[in-house]
Order: C-alpha cells, then sequence, then structure tokens
C-alpha cells in the first residue's frame, strides 16, 4: 500500500512541477539546482554500489558471457548515459530548426516513449529496488522525486505547451504502471540490477545536461549544497 501511495506521489510532481513557479525563473533557480546536486549524489553513494553489487548477481547467471570482460554491468550504466544523451541532442536539433524554438512532433513522441519507459523503471524499482526498509525507500523516492522535478524543466523548456497537454499526463501514468507490473510481477536480481545500472546512467545525464550549458545559468552552490548534504544523510543512515 505505502509503495503504491509513493508511486502516485511520484506521479503528481510531474502533474504539479509546472505549477511551482519559483521553479522556472531565469536564471535557473536554485531550487532545481539543489534538486539536481541531491539527485546525482543518490547515484554516487547510492545506485552505483548496487550496480557494482549486481555486477556479482550477474555473473552468477552467466551473463558474463554477453559481453567481453568483467565490466558489463557498467556498460548498462553508460547505455543510459548515451541513450538519453542522443535524446538531447534530437530535441536540441529539433528546436534549432524551428521559428517557434519547440521540438518536432516526431521527437515529441519519442521522448514521451523514452521517458515513459525510465518514468516506468523508476516505479517498478519502488517495489523491486534494494530499498528494503522504509527509511531506504523514503531516502529513493525523494531523490527521485526531485529528479522528475528535473526531467520536467528540461522536458517543458523543449515541448512546451504539448509537454503540459499530453505530455506530463501519460510520464505521470507511465510511473504508475510500473509500479503496478511491479507489485505483480517479480524479476531476477539479475535483471534488477541491470535496471538500476541503466537508471543510474540516465539519472547522471539527465541532471548534468540541465546543469552545465552556459545558457542555463545554472547555481553551483545550491547544486554542491545538495549533493554534499545528501550523500552525508545516505552515508548515516
Amino acid at each position: 500500500m505505502w509503495v503504491l501511495v509513493l508511486s502516485v506521489g511520484l506521479a503528481l510532481v510531474h502533474l504539479m512541477a509546472g505549477g511551482l513557479r519559483f521553479l522556472s525563473v531565469e536564471p535557473r533557480s536554485r531550487w532545481l539546482s539543489l534538486a539536481g546536486g541531491i539527485s546525482v549524489a543518490y547515484v554516487f553513494a547510492h545506485l552505483l554500489p548496487q550496480v557494482a553489487a549486481g555486477q556479482e548477481a550477474l555473473a552468477e547467471v552467466g551473463a558474463a558471457r554477453l559481453v567481453v570482460g568483467e565490466g558489463h554491468v557498467w556498460l548498462l550504466a553508460l547505455l543510459g548515459l548515451v541513450v538519453f544523451y542522443g535524446l538531447e541532442r534530437a530535441a536540441l536539433v529539433s528546436r534549432a530548426d524551428d521559428a517557434d524554438d519547440e521540438a518536432s512532433a516526431g521527437v515529441f513522441w519519442i521522448h514521451m516513449a523514452s521517458y515513459g519507459l525510465y518514468n516506468a523503471l523508476i516505479g517498478y524499482l519502488l517495489t523491486h529496488g534494494e530499498a528494503k526498509t522504509g527509511t531506504k525507500l523514503g531516502l529513493f523516492w525523494v531523490a527521485m522525486a526531485l529528479h522528475v522535478c528535473v526531467n520536467d524543466a528540461g522536458l517543458r523548456a523543449h515541448h512546451r505547451a504539448t509537454y503540459d497537454r499530453v505530455g506530463r499526463w501519460g510520464l505521470a501514468a507511465a510511473v504508475v504502471a510500473g509500479t503496478a507490473v511491479g507489485l505483480w510481477t517479480a524479476v531476477h536480481p539479475a535483471v534488477v540490477a541491470g535496471l538500476v545500472a541503466f537508471l543510474a546512467g540516465g539519472v547522471v545525464l539527465n541532471t548534468l545536461k540541465e546543469e552545465l550549458p552556459e545558457e542555463r545559468a545554472s547555481r553551483f552552490w545550491p547544486f554542491a549544497l545538495g549533493a554534499a548534504g545528501y550523500a552525508a544523510l545516505l552515508t548515516v543512515v
């Protein structure tokens, strides 16, 4: 029941983030930079250690034969980073060719399909991730809720009214759908390890792409504070 409540909460973040006007100020809102720092801290302090442990789970089922070398699970993290970098570049190129600085309909639907699967993965990991205790589940939820805010801001910048009218509803539903699948279905720990690795790569790219471009006028100190503070919290919990 609590997992379902948390899933609906993440969906509501998608639906409500656009109405939080303090997130859409220029230069970039310090709150979004803080959220980005917390998201990245969760990846490096918690998800990546899970990826390392997942290496053993994949080896147990013979996944090492699929990729030359012993670092195959890290390639899934790399895949997550590359996939979402490609999506970002597609949106930027499409916007550059549009008089209204808006991505094309084709790019919009590719984004919705990709981020829909991404959100479904987050929803699924609420039920079958490594966050087994209530405290760890809460820390995962906070990091992902803030990460959803960061993603939401980026997608709204690319797709504008189309995202508010259609996109956010689909992505909100995807979170709940992923949780529903997790409640009814359990997969091998090796699969969970791969999903965590892919999510880690996606979170890093989706956060840094919002922070690094010069025109975003990002806030370093809120980002650093969020990263340091949440990393410290994760080490003591």
